[in-house]
């Protein structure tokens, strides 16, 4: 069983409103599109800007609701989930923004950042062991130590110094930011990550360097991704698989290097046959 099944969604959005009330139109940004993803691998998904690939990827995580279909994770029925949950769910399931810039709230720290998961949802006393305090010190003051202890864990595996736990993430560069967000969404210790365009607005050394950090944090935590980005080199140095969407749908599925060599989809074949190579140094 897949641990990812998506079956037939859609996603329609109305595009405004006629002068007699009403929707004036629709798009069906993603439409009757199944996918399955297995415990472990990446599966890309590929396609030019406005072909529905971050729907896609914020209605598996239930971030919007769909107009139809059906997402289950790890046998549970995501759509059906009620708040008790879609709380459980979301320690499971988490996402890595496409703008670094955007997707950090200035007026927060680092350490504030990458613990806010953990205020929000708890973290089920992980690493309790290892946090020998004071007896006299309250639950609360235990939870807060723990948690620095966790972030500081989580900046040395994204490649980043301790003590820049006490910045603002206005202090960062774009690639810096991008580890900060890569460590929030590890916080939880999640399963499965939908990285939606993670390196398109990075230049191209320093996107390789985080793809490169993906690949390893993928092999140290166990991590299962759907990889969204609109290049084929990124995603064949990554993704287990590949799909390719277009205008809503996925038209052509296929194991990496199969899909690479012997693409069957003309629109597959015209995305090949633009994109460049770009060199991925190995990790």
């Amino acid at each position: 069983m897949a641990l990812l099944e998506i079956r037939n969604l859609v996603k329609v959005f109305p595009t405004g409103t006629s002068p007699f009330g009403g929707a004036r139109g629709e798009v069906r940004a993603v439409d009757d599109v199944s996918l399955d993803i297995h415990a472990g691998e990446t599966v890309g998904l590929v396609g030019e800007s406005g072909s529905g690939k971050s729907t896609l990827g914020r209605l598996a995580l239930r971030l919007i609701e769909p107009t139809s279909g059906s997402v289950q994770f790890d046998g549970l029925n995501v759509l059906a989930a009620g708040s008790t949950a879609m709380r459980r769910l979301r320690r499971e399931m988490q996402i890595i923004f496409q703008d670094p810039f955007g997707s950090l709230d200035p007026r927060m720290t680092v350490d504030q950042i990458i613990t806010e998961p953990l205020r929000t949802h708890g973290d089920d006393g992980q690493d309790r062991g290892t946090d020998a305090r004071p007896g006299h010190w309250t639950g609360s003051e235990r939870r807060s130590s723990r948690y620095r202890q966790q972030a500081a864990q989580l900046m040395r595996a994204v490649g980043l110094e301790e003590s820049a736990l006490r910045r603002y993430s206005h202090e960062f560069s774009g690639g810096q930011r991008q580890r900060i967000g890569i460590a929030r969404a590890l916080a939880l210790r999640p399963r499965f990550i939908v990285a939606d365009e993670p390196v398109s607005a990075l230049d191209v050394s320093v996107g390789a360097q985080i793809v490169n950090l993906m690949a390893r944090l993928q092999r140290e935590y166990g991590l299962t991704y759907l990889f969204i980005s609109h290049s084929m080199p990124i995603v064949r140095y990554l993704a287990t698989r590949i799909a390719v969407m277009y205008r809503g749908k996925i038209v052509e599925v296929g194991e990496t290097d199969h899909l690479m060599h012997t693409p069957e989809n003309p629109y597959t074949k015209s995305l090949l046959a633009a994109t460049p190579e770009i060199p991925i140094a190995n990790p």
